[in-house]
């Protein structure tokens, strides 16, 4: 079979070829590396080649799972698997050759399920911006064009999935680092419900339970049926997300009925403008969801919008990576200075050594009684929120990342993300719309919480719509 017919499939049917005897593992992980280079030389998508142990592996005795001899990509930030590099986008770690010898739990269920990890992908340093442009492995680059962003923080593995490179891939999401490389690569990118997937073995929850493992894929029943073959709690998860009723992947094509859907198009903080490209693709998909039936009208949760919501949100980032840091020295076995890490990264890891005991619990307990105020529009009855995935397209390479511009920007451009990492709702980004420059513009639908039945549903019903797995790249294996 050709690569350029291998290259078209998604993961579903690149499974279907082993499984019917029509491809083996190893052709499907040659064809793989054949792509990565050819292509990521263009787009540095994949900082870790992972080369000869996939061909051995697709080569040896892989587990039966339902994505069996698949190629995959893991994202390379705190996801460890025993033997492969791990930097986390850090100079400090790729200076020092880190490699850890266990796998984490996800990793586990990665290999399980049947795939074939042929690298790990390109990630900012910590994960704690939306643009994947570190120090220590440069930026990657959008296969939409190249001098755009990726998106961040999955911003290699979208790059990855994007350019057909793979057929899917890992992505973790703390403030949006699942959909918003998804919005801006052309992907589908599915933010689980909080503690769908576990953080074993080492953690309970990040972020104070912001932070969840998924992928990235180019179709609904990939998005789908991977989750189903990565969810479940792991023994001494401290809590779990509500079972669902069927997998997953029996949901896609399943008629998701007549939703109440509320449209959002535009920024709620204060002295943010909407971008037209963002609002004109909510509109768009509006009417595009009227004509399937869907009751539409303009609705959002009155606490969407709270100005205190970054104050608490950044206070908990800050610990949190103030807390990473103090571990990484027990690691490397020296002080982390300022010369080590980005300064952005510095000033958040300051910061988060200033905030004592109190003011971090009482950020958490402010997101508690606010998640409660969100959680209530959807009890009163609305299925769906519509909305952007960030505020404008794809920016260009460099204008996030700007030492004095770029945090603001940051600011700016993520206005509709991170609500529901702390809400912990499930979340999905879909490419409905690509603008008059030919970028991608993604579309948020959020559920209610444990509700990722609802949006495959709903994604499904979309994707047949739209057919937008048949829009390729310019840049492309």
């Amino acid at each position: 079979m050709g690569d350029d017919t291998l290259a078209g499939l998604d993961a579903c049917g690149q499974a279907e070829l082993v499984r019917t005897g029509q491809a083996s593992p190893a052709e499907l992980v040659d064809a793989a590396i054949d792509r990565i280079e050819a292509v990521n030389p263009r787009l540095n998508a994949v900082i870790h080649q992972r080369f000869d142990r996939a061909r051995a592996e697709a080569r040896g005795l892989l587990p039966d799972g339902p994505f069996r001899g698949v190629p995959f990509v893991l994202k390379d930030l705190g996801m460890r698997s025993a033997g492969d590099p791990l930097h986390s986008g850090t100079s400090f770690l790729k200076a020092i050759g880190y490699t850890p010898s266990v796998d984490d739990t996800l990793v586990t269920r990665f290999r399980q399920a049947g795939l074939v990890f042929v690298g790990r992908t390109n990630t900012p340093e910590f994960g704690t911006t939306i643009t994947t442009e570190p120090h220590s492995h440069g930026p990657s680059r959008n296969p939409w064009n190249t001098d755009c962003s990726t998106g961040g923080s999955s911003g290699g593995s979208a790059a990855a999935v994007a350019s057909l490179m793979v057929p899917a891939g890992h992505a973790s999401d703390g403030g949006g680092s699942i959909r918003i490389p998804a919005s801006e690569c052309g992907l589908v990118g599915l933010k689980p419900t909080r503690a769908r997937t576990t953080l074993g073995p080492d953690l309970g929850e990040s972020w104070a339970g912001a932070t969840v493992h998924g992928v990235l894929s180019r179709t609904v029943r990939d998005a789908a049926g991977l989750l189903d073959a990565i969810a479940g709690p792991a023994p001494g998860d401290p809590y779990a997300a509500p079972e669902l009723l069927r997998p997953l992947a029996e949901e896609v094509g399943a008629d998701p009925g007549v939703l109440r859907i509320g449209l959002l198009d535009h920024p709620l903080f204060p002295g943010v403008a909407g971008h037209p490209d963002t609002a004109s693709a909510v509109n768009e998909a509006g009417l595009r969801l009227e004509h399937l039936g869907h009751h539409v009208e303009p609705a959002h949760p009155e606490a969407l919008g709270d100005p205190d919501f970054s104050r608490a949100f950044i206070t908990i980032l800050a610990a949190n990576l103030a807390t990473d840091l103090a571990e990484w020295v027990n690691v490397i076995g020296r002080p982390i200075t300022a010369d080590d890490i980005e300064p952005t990264n510095w000033a958040f890891g300051e910061l988060g050594r200033s905030i004592d005991a109190t003011t971090y619990l009482q950020a958490t307990r402010w997101q508690a009684r606010w998640t409660r105020r969100m959680a209530e529009w959807w009890v009163d009855g609305f299925d769906v929120l519509c909305c952007p995935v960030i505020n404008g397209p794809p920016p260009p390479i460099g204008w996030l990342s700007d030492p004095v511009e770029g945090t603001p920007r940051v600011t700016a451009l993520m206005q509709y993300t991170s609500q529901f990492n702390v809400t912990g709702q499930p979340a999905l980004s879909l490419p409905l719309t690509w603008n008059d420059e030919g970028l991608p513009i993604g579309v948020q639908f959020v559920a209610g919480f444990g509700r990722e039945d609802v949006l495959i549903r709903l994604a499904s019903q979309l994707e047949t719509a739209v057919d937008w797995p048949s829009r390729i790249p310019p840049v492309h294996a």
